[in-house]
């Protein structure tokens, strides 16, 4: 039922005595006041004639918006309102996100140029306390015999000292010399059965083999690479420098990995400890350094070693990866502990005066191999640091030498060029006249031989007896005619080479002749 006035149904509806019809009550009593007399019929009408009719409660329908395009438009403008709301308070919320996130990388960035800056501090003053330590004369009173470790050297004040004040190494003990034995006994055994790896380059791939790439590691003011060492199970590869750094690069990416600096001449030998994170660099600023991966890429000095008086010309590391040993033109050879950087032994030859160019642990590790520059090649028993052997017939300065993987052959480089020793029966026994050879390496797996001198030549190792052929002549593409490094890389899949530029040059097989190569040798396997 609907009112008579309005048409829609009431909210309170009244019922005229009269007329009998129904009205909403506000509406039939204003007009009463105004008019008294019933809207429709037009009869006199009082508000004591309207009667109220009690009903339930009346629910008014819906109005459908959505039943016409202007009520469409209404909704989508009111939904659009509503998203744009949200969308500038999510905007908002971004934008203080960004601030907060941007303030927090500024915080972790100045914490790391803080804490890099006390690093180095650190090890400055690491280094000026070790050089004060080693000018104050101990107190006999104060000589220990187990003097307590600082940064690789004992603390001046505790250390041992002879009657010329001259520190006292406390020599190699009986356990160090078990363990190198039972180490020397492993590897002899392991060596008996060992073959040539199936994935070894061919002679015929070497033969093929051209630069590959060229990179700029080290200054340009300060050319020259005077030493090089590769990790073979991570394909990196470490040079040292005439600009006083040493440089991790990793080959297969190219990139620079990290920049050593510390030492403040020339770095005259570098060498990887094993497949661990640490690095060793010797220098012709008489030191030696003990570098540790850090975690982040980025390797930091832990142990800088003074024992020597005159330039570290080398640097080897014995096969337990626990000790290593440095030469100096001082005229004496360090035996190290790897972990505390304590000298246990301090060799020298009292029978003559010879200065240390070139070191290397024969692959046993019981034999200690060293050049000089009074052209003469000393063979060392590592346990009694007594001279075994020794080989003359070189003229000028003894620069490389290399034991080969068989454990018989010995390849010394001097400025008269290469020769190969027979261990067994201590004899020269064929020589590479090379002027001015300035490295000579042996692959890991013996197979090949590398030298460097005004061009890099490769040759395939044979017998005491049998022909040791030139396989390819590589040449030094730096233009100074003087190669100062050579190394084989994993299974001498290339060769990476030094000059007197400040270049690291990768010699191999492009791609696509590498690709068929690998195929050729899997068909012969």
């Amino acid at each position: 039922m609907n009112c008579a006035i309005s048409g829609e149904v009431p909210e309170v509806p009244v019922v005229s005595t009269k007329s009998g019809l129904l009205f909403e009550r506000r509406l039939i009593e204003s007009h009463i006041s105004d008019y008294g007399k019933c809207p429709v019929t037009g009869e006199p009408l009082t508000i004591d004639d309207i009667v109220p009719v009690k009903t339930g409660k009346v629910i008014k329908p819906k109005l459908l918006h959505t039943a016409s395009i202007p009520g469409l438009l209404g909704t989508f403008q009111n939904e659009w309102d509503g998203l744009m709301l949200s969308n500038f308070a999510l905007e908002q919320q971004l934008h203080t996100a960004r601030q907060e996130l941007s303030h927090a990388l500024y915080q972790h960035d100045s914490a790391c140029r803080v804490i890099a800056r006390l690093k180095k501090e650190r090890d400055e003053a690491r280094q000026l306390l070790a050089e004060v330590e080693r000018h104050i004369p101990a107190a006999p009173e104060a000589v220990t015999a187990n003097a307590p470790l600082s940064n690789g050297k004992r603390v001046a004040g505790d250390e041992e000292t002879g009657p010329d004040a001259k520190k006292l190494c406390p020599g190699i003990s009986a356990d160090i010399i078990t363990e190198l034995t039972d180490c020397n006994a492993a590897l002899s055994q392991k060596r008996k059965k060992r073959q040539i790896p199936e994935t070894l380059a061919s002679i015929d791939a070497l033969g093929r083999f051209t630069q590959l790439s060229s990179h700029p590691l080290h200054k340009t003011n300060k050319p020259g690479i005077c030493s090089m060492d590769i990790l073979h199970s991570k394909d990196v590869i470490a040079t040292g420098g005439v600009d006083a750094t040493a440089v991790i690069f990793d080959r297969p990416s190219g990139q620079i990995l990290s920049t050593l600096t510390g030492h403040s001449k020339k770095v005259t030998s570098v060498k990887f400890v094993g497949d661990s994170d640490l690095v060793l660099t010797a220098s012709a600023d008489k030191t030696v350094r003990v570098w540790r991966d850090s975690g982040d890429g980025q390797y930091a000095c832990g142990h800088t070693l003074n024992d020597h008086s005159e330039e570290v010309r080398a640097v080897t590391v014995h096969a337990t990866n626990k000790y290593f040993v440095s030469a100096s033109l001082d005229s004496t050879w360090c035996f190290y502990d790897l972990s505390s950087g304590l000298c246990l032994a301090k060799v020298t030859d009292d029978s003559e005066k010879v200065d240390y160019t070139a070191a290397a642990f024969h692959p046993d590790g019981l034999i200690l191999g060293t050049g000089t520059s009074q052209s003469v090649v000393k063979i060392w028993d590592v346990k009694s640091q007594a001279n075994v052997a020794r080989f003359d017939g070189h003229t000028g300065e003894v620069t490389s030498i290399s034991f080969s993987e068989n454990g018989y052959f010995l390849a010394t480089a001097a400025e008269d060029g290469v020769k190969l020793w027979d261990l067994r029966k201590l004899r020269n026994f064929r020589s590479f006249v090379s002027a001015d050879a300035n490295s000579v390496e042996f692959d890991p797996s013996g197979s090949y031989l590398g030298i460097a001198a005004s061009d890099i030549r490769l040759y395939q190792t044979a017998s005491v007896k049998a022909d040791w052929n030139l396989i390819k002549t590589l040449p030094d593409l730096s233009g100074t005619g003087k190669a100062t490094c050579v190394k084989f890389g994993p299974d001498a899949q290339y060769v990476a080479a030094g000059s007197m530029d400040h270049n690291l040059r990768i010699f191999g097989l492009p791609g696509d002749e590498k690709a068929n190569a690998d195929d050729d040798s899997a068909q012969d396997s």
